[in-house]
């Protein structure tokens, strides 16, 4: 059953005119008053009749493109990519001819700002909406988030997950488009020990982010393997949890993780980096300590993003097609292109080894 201002107003105790004020904006109202609104408005999940041009519609021209930082390049290029398919160039007159106007959602990876930006998109009733970049693993997230998304997909909306695994309860998508990252890691790692490495610290992302989960897994599957831990001794796994440190997708979080790695164990021969950007910061604080790259400490990273090509030496890394998984992403949005079978793809993982990493130095 549709929900109505009516239904709102009387949630929250106050009368539909002051309803429309609260959601307008155009009229002051009581902080306590407005809280009370928007509060009955989430709990009814109510949604606004969008723009004027939608009211004859299911769906308006908006599709929101989540991202956790437009900053980071991971995530710049995925959804410029995802842009491309979705509000790009018309027939030169200046009219829109079928494009969409896309609309990047910065979250700053908080879960409550992701859910937030989906409530406002699914009011103004976009007609499609991109999820960017890893999930946060957390069960009452992960159930509001479906609940969410299932509602959006009913009122028309197409969900397209890019780079981005499905959730346990995945009805409500278009496609996800997952990429290996588990494979990915394991291969990084295991082209480290083929060179005679033994000793790998790690400098993880946040443990709560399935990214950091997969990664984190196909380097320790490799180590295993080899029937190593991260000490390079035969073991169970300690020296593996003592030599990893989580932090923040940042270049700070690498040089500071770094410095970690180096006083628990100052005779690491590699240290393998959540993305590009934190390996950076890697390669800062291993040079700080006056050590060589690679002579000294092999480094790598994760991504490939632009500017692993020029780092000195350049980064060995593993290759994620960003763009492409972005534009194919914008295409689906856009129902330009039929779902993968199952609604699920998995993107393959490239490595890419270049200078940052060599045989360890003997003796």
């Amino acid at each position: 059953m549709t929900v109505t201002l009516a239904d709102v107003a009387a949630r929250a105790r106050v009368s539909p005119a002051t309803v429309s004020r609260v959601l307008n904006g155009n009229y002051p109202v009581a902080a306590s008053t407005r809280e009370r609104v928007l509060r009955a408005v989430d709990d009814l999940d109510y949604v606004l009749n969008g723009p004027a041009s939608s009211l004859a519609a299911a769906t308006s021209d908006l599709v929101g493109i989540l991202v956790n930082d437009i900053a980071d390049p991971f995530f710049g290029i995925m959804a410029g990519a995802a842009q491309t398919q979705i509000g790009g160039p018309g027939d030169g007159s200046g009219r829109a001819g079928g494009e969409k106007l896309a609309v990047i959602c910065n979250t700053g990876g908080s879960p409550e700002r992701e859910l937030t930006y989906l409530t406002l998109l699914q009011r103004q009733r976009a007609a499609a909406v991109v999820l960017t970049g890893g999930a946060v693993e957390n069960a009452d997230h992960q159930a509001a988030m479906a609940a969410k998304l299932a509602r959006m997909a009913d009122a028309g909306t197409r969900i397209v997950f890019c780079g981005r695994p499905p959730l346990p309860d995945g009805d409500a998508l278009v496609a996800a488009l997952a990429f290996d990252n588990r494979g990915g890691g394991r291969r990084l790692t295991e082209h480290l020990i083929s060179l005679g490495h033994r000793r790998i610290g790690y400098v993880a992302g946040p443990p709560e982010r399935t990214t950091t989960r997969h990664r984190l897994e196909g380097h320790r599957e490799a180590l295993r393997a080899a029937g190593l831990d991260a000490e390079g001794t035969k073991g169970t796994g300690t020296g593996q949890e003592r030599l990893t440190v989580h932090g923040p997708y940042d270049r700070r979080s690498g040089y500071e993780a770094t410095l970690e790695i180096l006083r628990r164990e100052p005779g690491i021969t590699a240290v393998v980096a959540a993305n590009d950007t934190v390996a950076l910061g890697a390669c800062a604080a291993v040079r700080d300590q006056g050590l060589r790259i690679p002579q000294d400490i092999s480094v790598a990273g994760f991504d490939d993003l632009p500017f692993s090509v020029d780092a000195v030496p350049a980064l060995t890394t593993v290759r994620l097609p960003l763009f492409e998984a972005g534009a194919r992403a914008g295409r689906l949005a856009m129902g330009k292109e039929d779902p993968p079978p199952g609604g699920i793809a998995t993107i393959a993982a490239e490595l890419m080894i270049r200078g940052s990493t060599a045989p360890p130095r003997v003796g």
